[in-house]
């Protein structure tokens, strides 16, 4: 029985490893080559590696409309989400890479190598990046490269010559006449011109047995290099440096929170005061900080008379003030849980200032984060006596690092993204012509002051509750200013004062409540406020961009019959 040429043609269309194999294999050797980035960003302090390098070019030229989707459908989780992400695109593409490598070696080299360059270029030029950032995304490349080749070995391979004979080689040998058929004698070679050689894969090199155990080998090797790694970027000095940390108190500490701030039915949806875990986070770092304090310090330079330096100590010692602040993102839509109140100790920000005499013409104060982001805001809203700060702790603890350790500026009635910088490293004082803080060019305004708003917490919207007195129960803010007044609306009914709890502060949120007679059926709540100044709450609705979200927050509940 002789082989037709549609057989051998079937089987010489077979990939050299198989398509499975190949795909197995480009998804370990992209995982090792990651692996072993993420390990010599470890080792070597201060290197980034090549997922984190490609996702702050992400964070920095993503469209902000991008970035608000992302916050409206993962909240403080976004940077979670965005890694993600970035690994399982880095892993469909290994795979691909490969399946092709399996037919073709070269484009799996070529491709890994590609892909390391691209780490390289993204890490050594983002906002966090510089030259030396290359070396673990070539680190990378070269790594995914030689376990691709390892994994999948040497291809076999055959050459077919006319349809009167097969010729099969594999790498060393010399090509012999193929059998024609089972039990049967071999053909003598072909006399005559020799056929066109056309040499073709036909198989692995690699038993299945040796393939398995590689690939074990392999993905067990790349998990611990690669947790190791990152376990090595969170740096163990630093986190024994704040732990370390022996807090000072203020100069005049603040009494323990009254009991009558807060409202009972509160209690578990919205304490008054943030638990540092619950705090909210949006920020662009993708990987936390871990600043060491024994080599921290902070600059207060730029259009001053004299440019100044504290270190950690230096500014644990001084006179310390205690205060209660409500931070808002500007991210934070009506209704929103992008916002949080907690008590926070640090060194007056004006001191720091008039210690180094601030030029008059100075119009902007500049905060500058270890990872180069930077917020701005005028300078007059640093000395008209507000408790701007220089944090270092945060309810009663130094700061976390998820939240600026060891230290970041805390503004009262200003937005987050133009005033807030974690991982404080520098002050300067400089104009609001010359210098445009991270956001404003990319659409949010240069001044964002907090807007007057209010959120009903309780009960939760699109709930069934039972009919009869219901408590209906919320917070409202006006930084600065302070709230005066609350109101609830049911069904387009008359607008009805609520009661306000106690008022700790004008620069904190304000919890009120209100009972309700409910009745069966489908019904609209909606809240308003008005601040001790008289402005009443805007009503109409706009998105966050350009500088914070307005409009009354309703709600729809469902009342048993």
């Amino acid at each position: 029985m002789s082989t037709s040429p549609s057989n051998r043609a079937s089987d010489s269309t077979k990939p050299g490893g198989g398509a499975l194999r190949g795909g197995v294999a480009g998804l370990l050797s992209g995982a090792a080559g990651l692996a072993s980035a993420e390990l010599l960003a470890g080792v070597v302090h201060g290197l980034t590696s090549p997922v984190i390098g490609v996702g702050n070019q992400v964070v920095d030229h993503v469209p902000v409309a991008l970035k608000q989707f992302a916050i409206r459908q993962f909240g403080t989780h976004d940077k979670q989400a965005l890694l993600i992400g970035i690994g399982a695109t880095i892993a469909a593409l290994a795979v691909v890479l490969g399946v092709a490598a399996a037919r073709r070696r070269w484009i799996g080299v070529v491709g890994l190598a590609a892909f390391g360059a691209f780490g390289a270029v993204a890490s050594a030029t983002g906002r966090t990046g510089n030259a030396r950032d290359v070396w673990p995304s070539l680190v990378a490349g070269v790594v995914a490269v030689i376990v691709l080749l390892a994994l999948l070995g040497s291809p076999r391979r055959r050459v077919i010559g006319d349809d009167e004979g097969v010729l099969e080689t594999s790498p060393g040998l010399e090509a012999r006449p193929a059998p024609v058929g089972p039990g049967l004698e071999a053909r003598p070679a072909l006399k005559g011109p020799a056929p066109e050689a056309r040499p073709e894969l036909v198989g692995p090199s690699i038993g299945r047995r040796a393939f398995l155990g590689r690939v074990a080998v392999t993905a067990a090797a790349a998990a611990t290099v690669g947790t190791v790694g990152r376990r090595l970027q969170r740096s163990v000095s630093a986190i024994g440096e704040r732990a370390r940390v022996v807090l000072p108190s203020a100069r005049r500490k603040l009494p323990p929170v009254p009991a009558n701030v807060a409202v009972a039915e509160l209690a578990k949806a919205t304490p008054f005061m943030t638990p540092n875990a619950s705090f909210y986070r949006i920020d662009t770092a993708l990987l936390v900080p871990r600043v060491d304090v024994s080599t921290w310090k902070l600059d207060v330079k730029g259009m001053v008379m004299t440019a100044t330096s504290y270190t950690y100590a230096q500014l644990l010692a001084r006179d310390l003030i205690e205060r209660d602040i409500t931070l808002t993102c500007v991210s934070n839509e009506v209704g929103g849980v992008l916002m949080g109140n907690a008590r926070w100790l640090g060194v007056p920000l004006r001191e720091l200032l008039d210690e180094a005499g601030i030029d008059p013409k100075a119009t902007q104060i500049v905060g500058r984060s270890v990872d180069r982001w930077t917020s701005g805001f005028p300078t007059a809203v640093a000395l008209d006596g507000r408790d701007a700060m220089v944090a270092l702790a945060m309810n009663g603890e130094p700061l976390p690092f998820a939240h600026g350790f060891p230290a970041r500026l805390i503004v009262p009635g200003l937005y987050g993204y133009v005033s807030a910088t974690k991982w404080l490293t520098a002050i300067e004082c400089t104009t609001l012509e010359v210098f445009n803080a991270y956001w404003v060019p990319r659409g949010y305004a240069k001044e964002a002051p907090i807007k007057l708003a209010s959120r009903i917490d309780v009960p939760r919207g699109l709930t069934t509750i039972a009919p009869g007195r219901v408590a209906i129960a919320g917070i409202a803010w006006a930084q600065r200013h302070g709230i005066e007044k609350v109101e609830i609306r049911v069904d387009n009914g008359p607008w009805e004062t609520v009661e306000l709890a106690h008022e700790q502060s004008v620069d904190t949120w304000r919890q009120w409540r209100h009972v309700w007679d409910a009745t069966p059926g489908q019904h609209e709540i909606a809240v308003r406020a008005t601040d001790h100044l008289g402005h009443l709450q805007i009503e109409k609705r706009t998105a966050p961009l350009p500088n914070g979200a307005t409009g009354w927050h309703s709600i729809v509940v469902f009342v048993k019959a």
